[in-house]
């Protein structure tokens, strides 16, 4: 698809759209808006998913380390720990299986705090060249959210740490390896991967809220590609649609 096909399709939307495209094997890529900040969703789990393997390289924690889940812990929304009961042993690696497979938002914020908190994420983030990806607030405080305190990343942003994880750059080759198995688990699986069924693994990561809706990953396709959507103030199962036609005709247009 040419650039301005894209942006015709995008015209048809309210609100904030974005999309960022690269061809792994040819380098052929295309930006549509790719440097606006987007209120992330849960599309913010991957740079966390990120530190938290680069604490693993640094010493700092181990993956098999155990937290024992709090009553106080516990998220609504996504994922299952909310469910558990309180005194549950998870390890480390648990944790951050359950915030990208099941979006877990509980196994999240745990995170954000045994990795030192916001401040520090961001820091290790800046270091890693992202000026833009943002952890502002734990997932689901809607008080903060209230006060328009939100996490942020870019579509390009996004795409450059799913390359570098794709060609083992990201961290190590091995933290590389593991996260990209972790994000080909993903269980929710209503917009890139719709048309696939079991045609080929897609490692990605949605994110969705109110006017909110995005899904970006690694297409393991005859030529792997980097796709990343982002959807703000907008209407949601059109752009859902919208994510499933392009994901489909990429695909088929690079000879699946």
């Amino acid at each position: 698809m040419e650039r301005e096909e894209i942006q015709g399709l995008l015209r048809q939307f309210p609100g904030k759209t974005c999309v960022y495209y690269k061809n792994l094997v040819t380098g052929a890529r295309v930006g549509i808006r790719e440097t606006l900040p987007m209120v992330a969703a849960s599309v913010i789990k991957i740079p966390i998913l990120a530190e938290a393997f680069h604490q693993i390289r640094t010493g700092e924690h181990t993956k098999n380390e155990i937290y024992v889940l709090q009553e106080g812990d516990k998220r609504p929304s996504c994922g299952c720990l909310n469910r558990m009961h309180a005194g549950l042993p998870v390890t480390y690696e648990d944790l951050c299986n359950l915030m990208i497979v099941l979006s877990d938002n509980t196994a999240t914020n745990i995170l954000i705090r045994l990795l030192g908190g916001m401040d520090r994420i961001n820091e290790d983030l800046q270091a890693m060249g992202y000026g833009t990806l943002r952890v502002n607030r734990l997932l689901f405080d809607r008080e903060a959210s209230a006060r328009g305190v939100q996490n942020y990343v870019t579509a390009g942003e996004i795409g450059d740490m799913l390359e570098r994880m794709y060609r083992g750059n990201l961290v190590d080759p091995e933290s590389s390896a593991d996260m990209l198995d972790i994000l080909k688990e993903q269980r929710l699986n209503g917009k890139f991967p719709f048309r696939f069924r079991d045609r080929i693994r897609i490692a990605h990561k949605t994110g969705e809220d109110e006017g909110i809706t995005h899904d970006v990953g690694i297409f393991c396709a005859g030529e792997p590609f980097v796709l990343c959507c982002l959807g703000n103030e907008t209407d949601c199962p059109a752009f859902d649609r919208f994510m499933q036609d392009i994901a489909w005709r990429l695909y088929e247009e690079q000879g699946g």
